[in-house]
């Protein structure tokens, strides 16, 4: 058979590199390490880039789906930065780069009732290599209540609470368990939040708000003093957004170190 053009190789005269180049949006099984189950199938949508240099017209977009196909057995948190190194390799790429996306579930127990349920945390891993270094980032989102600290001292009848996001960003040098930040952020909140509650346990979430107010401000520092002092962590973010309840907006607090 004759040898086929590929045109992806050819010489382009423009110029100009490309930041990034590949694939979006796949859909693949991935596995974790689960604290309580030692490993926890999912589902992560995954976007696979590399640098192109301006010498070339385009890349292998066939080549990232190999890669993801070679490594089905282990692609989890580990992995990704031999994943990262060998994007590069495969592809002749001077940097390259990955993000999974997925849901992580906990079982949680109720506070009174303990009745168990699945809790689902939006979790991104990100990763960066080149010839030098690699780079990865976790991030778990973290649903959680906050309960207005001014509300509760200048009403006579209780307080206004609204159901909010934390999230939190880490490089790490040490294993940091998704559980580990997910702790993280519902101990830094007015209150956790459940998949599933009886009447003890809503009247036990109510009264635990209420004696634990915090605004945003209040969580954001919560979560950054148990970050910047876990020796695991070399940089961080945190963001604290409340969908208010008596506000036709959201309150923010953001804190990166």
């Amino acid at each position: 058979m004759d040898k086929l053009i590929d045109v992806q190789s050819q010489k382009d005269t423009r110029n100009i590199d490309i930041d990034k180049v590949g694939v979006r949006n796949v859909r693949y099984p991935i596995y974790l390490l689960d604290k309580t189950k030692e490993r926890q199938h999912t589902i992560a949508n995954i976007n696979m880039y590399v640098l192109l240099p301006s010498h070339f017209k385009g890349t292998h977009m066939s080549r990232f789906i190999e890669i993801l196909n070679e490594n089905r057995d282990c692609i989890d948190i580990d992995s990704i930065q031999n994943i990262v190194n060998q994007m590069r390799k495969k592809l002749n790429a001077q940097k390259a780069y990955i993000e999974l996306s997925f849901p992580y579930f906990i079982e949680k127990e109720a506070p009174v009732s303990k009745i168990k349920s699945l809790m689902s945390y939006d979790c991104m891993v990100e990763s960066l290599g080149d010839k030098d270094s690699n780079t990865t980032t976790l991030t778990v989102s973290v649903p959680i209540t906050s309960l207005c600290p001014c509300s509760k001292e200048i009403s006579n009848y209780g307080a206004h609470n609204q159901r909010g996001i934390a999230t939190i960003s880490v490089e790490f040098n040490k294993m940091v368990w998704i559980e580990e930040l997910v702790d993280i952020a519902e101990n830094a909140a007015s209150c956790e939040i459940y998949s599933l509650l009886k009447r003890p346990d809503e009247k036990y979430v109510t009264e635990k708000a209420y004696d634990n107010p915090a605004f945003v401000e209040d969580i954001a520092r919560n979560i950054a003093l148990k970050l910047q002092n876990d020796k695991r962590i070399e940089h961080f973010s945190v963001s604290v957004e409340n969908f208010e309840s008596i506000h036709n907006h959201n309150a923010y607090a953001y804190i990166e170190r």
